[in-house]
């Protein structure tokens, strides 16, 4: 049986029951599910954090009449394995008498890639799939790129005057943009694992890298210091979030501060650098990766920017440009944006311009 209009409605509200596990969910896909009887929904779920029940079990639990025979709607494959703390939700979808299922995106974790779907075809389940692909791969992108290749997904957050520089004078702090794009980067920070700065940025602008301007959970901080030179008195070491800041540096850069901040229970990855000088930013993605963090947004400075782009480490990118223009000061990146990502569109923020980019697919 081919998709229908109802269909494609009721996989619109898995997609926003799935948003409400945005910031809680990670290292978890977001997912949500409506279970549908004569065309009419009979109960709802949603995953709620990580660790808690899936959204095909939560929907089920919550339903308040027969379910059998009803349609089952999920923005991801319902999983079918039990390498994880909560139980598998294909046995009881099975179990439960449900007879059609509607999916968007099949889940490219390997232990179910299918297999789930599979398991339901067989126990003469009707199984339609791929409705809404693309949004539905588009809400767990980051889910999808750590799960595929290892590495986070990668943003970058670029706030520039009108002539793409970061500060009006090298080595110090320059308030560029307006309230409406801070609270935009506020609600960036909530929606991703970590934030990613350099040494200079955080001996610089001393930033806190939370979440205060809108309603959210705060972040890993990653600090990219090859030569330790971060003070061990900036904010990021002593706030009530100092154990959720990972340092990246060379090898037997600063023992002292390295022993200072380790007695705190911050993490210190110590790696050796490359022909350059500069610590690998690859290696440094996949060792995030594997402490569960899917998606980092990466805020500065000039140093990381250039990196990150002529290396093509990053998904997307958040050009905030201010009104301002500065005679002097220090370019963003030195790099073309356009020779490695495409613009997708532009918006107002208050009196600043937004301009998203996403990576070009030939791109190195």
């Amino acid at each position: 049986m081919l998709q229908t209009d109802f269909d494609l409605q009721f996989i619109k509200r898995c997609f926003e029951l799935a948003e409400r596990g945005k910031g809680t969910v990670s290292p978890n896909p977001k997912v949500g599910s409506v279970i549908v009887k004569n065309n009419q929904i009979i109960s709802e779920g949603w995953h709620q954090y990580f660790g808690g029940l899936h959204a095909e079990r939560n929907a089920i639990n919550a339903a308040n009449e027969n379910i059998e025979d009803s349609t089952l709607y999920c923005n991801l494959e319902p999983c079918c394995h039990t390498n994880k703390k909560t139980p598998p939700c294909v046995p009881l979808i099975i179990q439960s008498k449900i007879s059609r299922i509607v999916i968007s995106s099949y889940d490219p974790n390997p232990d179910v890639n299918g297999k789930g779907v599979q398991m339901m075809r067989d126990e003469g389940i009707e199984v339609i799939t791929e409705v809404l692909k693309d949004q539905g791969d588009e809400l767990n992108k980051f889910f999808f790129k750590k799960i595929k290749t290892g590495i986070p997904y990668i943003a970058l957050k670029i706030a520039t005057s009108s002539n793409n520089k970061i500060t009006k004078s090298i080595g110090s702090q320059t308030w560029i943009t307006g309230l409406e794009a801070n609270c935009f980067v506020h609600e960036l920070r909530s929606e991703y694992d970590a934030i990613l700065v350099g040494a200079g940025t955080i001996n610089i602008d001393n930033p806190q890298l939370t979440v205060r301007l809108v309603k959210g959970t705060n972040p890993y901080r990653v600090i990219i210091d090859g030569n330790l030179s971060s003070s061990i008195h900036s904010n990021v070491f002593n706030d009530k979030d100092f154990d959720r800041t990972i340092i990246f540096s060379k090898e037997n850069s600063n023992p002292e501060t390295i022993s200072v901040l380790g007695k705190k229970g911050i993490k210190i990855f110590e790696q050796k650098s490359n022909n350059y000088g500069k610590l690998n930013i690859k290696k440094i993605l996949h060792l995030l990766g594997e402490q569960k963090i899917n998606s980092i947004l990466v805020e500065g400075g000039a140093d990381i920017f250039t990196q990150f782009i002529s290396e093509g480490l990053f998904d997307e990118i958040f050009h905030i440009k201010s009104e301002q223009f500065f005679r002097k000061g220090l370019d963003a990146f030195d790099s073309d944006i356009e020779l490695y990502s495409e613009l997708v569109s532009s918006t107002k923020l208050g009196r600043d311009d937004l301009f998203i980019y996403k990576k070009r697919s030939d791109s190195c």
